[in-house]
């Protein structure tokens, strides 16, 4: 309760004190209860997303493989580029237009992305036998989990292993740049474990960065968005992860 509804607010010793000491506990459980609900929102808008994208991936895949026209050509016509692209431009319309957009927007853009992702990643499940796709996707959800728990339960401020984790990510794109134009040996390799390192410990930034984030935006009308964002960002952790390590864990058919 604030003080200035405080019937007594000059009033002090021992019984302010313990009035002062009981408000604290409560807004602080208030605030745990509400950030375990926050969080846990977040974790299932990212569950469904990666749920949804990965029926959206097999049945797409399977009709290429029977032979439909349709999907075949969405692979291989010039709209595979559309397909590519569709998940960028979904991401960049989230994070532009976040605070203008009503919450319902936002999240019918969040389902468009993890279904256009979905159409991406089909492609993967086409160059990859279906029990390493299974078994690298399995191995990804248990270390993110754990990386997640990690973030979630750590004392120690992750932002500055953030900022270099993030350095890291740019220097992994402009190496992923290099190895399309010009072969250079093992760099694939390097590639992906360095992938895979990086995502690792951005999955457990993020968490913590989110978790921090509740306290700003607690009751606000913000809450609901940066919970959809949270899992879109969640997500973009675990697909790229579960990406690069597939890339040296995965049989090819």
């Amino acid at each position: 309760m604030a003080i200035w509804n405080d019937p007594q607010p000059s009033q002090t010793g021992f019984g302010a004190s313990s009035r002062m000491n009981a408000g604290f506990s409560a807004r602080s459980q208030t605030l745990d209860v509400g950030l375990r609900k926050h969080m846990l929102s977040i974790y299932n808008y990212m569950t469904s997303a990666v749920i949804l994208s990965g029926i959206v991936a097999l049945v797409l895949s399977q009709l290429v493989l029977a032979g439909n026209p349709a999907a075949i050509g969405l692979l291989t016509s010039p709209l595979r580029w559309v397909v590519m692209l569709a998940p960028l431009g979904f991401v960049m319309a989230m994070n532009f237009g976040l605070g203008r957009m009503k919450t319902s927007t936002l999240k019918l853009l969040f389902w468009g992305f993890a279904f256009a992702m979905g159409l991406s990643l089909s492609s993967i499940l086409l160059v990859y036998t279906g029990t390493s796709v299974a078994l690298t996707f399995f191995a990804t959800a248990g270390a993110f989990a754990g990386l997640s728990l990690v973030g979630y339960t750590t004392k120690k401020d992750l932002s500055g292993f953030g900022s270099f984790l993030i350095m890291g990510l740019f220097g992994l794109i402009i190496a992923s740049l290099v190895g399309m134009f010009f072969h250079v040996p093992g760099l694939a390799m390097a590639i992906s474990v360095l992938g895979v390192l990086i995502f690792a410990g951005l999955t457990a930034y993020d968490t913590q960065r989110l978790k921090t984030m509740y306290v700003q935006v607690a009751g606000t009308e913000y809450e609901e968005k940066i919970a959809v964002m949270g899992a879109l960002t969640l997500y973009l952790d675990f697909i790229n992860m579960f990406q690069f390590l597939l890339s040296f864990m995965g049989d090819r058919r």
